[in-house]
């Protein structure tokens, strides 16, 4: 569903769909999507800025960073997003943008894609470092073995560590 200026220009829109898995594209990241993401959102003009603001939700399978375990993650995220038209910012010159425009983002031709909303938020819920749980062990660096699931025999001596050249010296 495309949201666009002439549309927003006679009404508010008041929008609800679902993306099944496959149908958006998260560009080769690590996760998964494992439900159907439903996002609802209301659009409006606010001078020559689009608000945008909603609420998304699906659950994610990604592996865990220590012990490479599934992990879902359930995504509910409410936001309130501006956009502006991409022509109002300086073309091939660094601008510096004001702290209370941060949350501002662009938008070029005669609207926006909510399919790249859902993908932008959905991206902003992903954890930077996935666990499966807080106590996760990992895998062993000597033999690989998850030690969640597997005590291992190797011994942990210092000198095995590939941390072992930064200690003092």
């Amino acid at each position: 569903m495309r949201i666009t200026l002439a549309e927003l220009e006679l009404h508010r829109i008041i929008a609800s769909e679902d993306f099944a898995s496959g149908m958006l594209d998260y560009r080769d990241t690590q996760f998964r999507q494992a439900a159907p993401l439903k996002i609802d959102v209301t659009a409006e003009l606010l001078g020559g800025e689009i608000r945008i603001h909603g609420h998304l939700a699906t659950r994610l399978e990604t592996s865990c960073d220590r012990c490479l375990g599934a992990v879902e993650i359930p995504v509910s995220r409410d936001f309130d997003l501006f956009y502006r038209p991409l022509e109002t910012i300086a073309k091939e010159v660094e601008v510096e943008i004001p702290a209370d425009e941060l949350e501002i983002g662009f938008y070029s031709g005669d609207g926006i894609e909510l399919a790249e909303v859902a993908t932008e938020q959905l991206f902003l819920s992903v954890p930077m470092k996935v666990v499966c749980r807080p106590e996760c062990r990992g895998l062993c660096p000597g033999c690989g073995v998850n030690r969640n699931l597997v005590s291992c025999a190797c011994s942990p001596s210092p000198e095995d560590s590939p941390f072992a050249s930064l200690e003092g010296g």
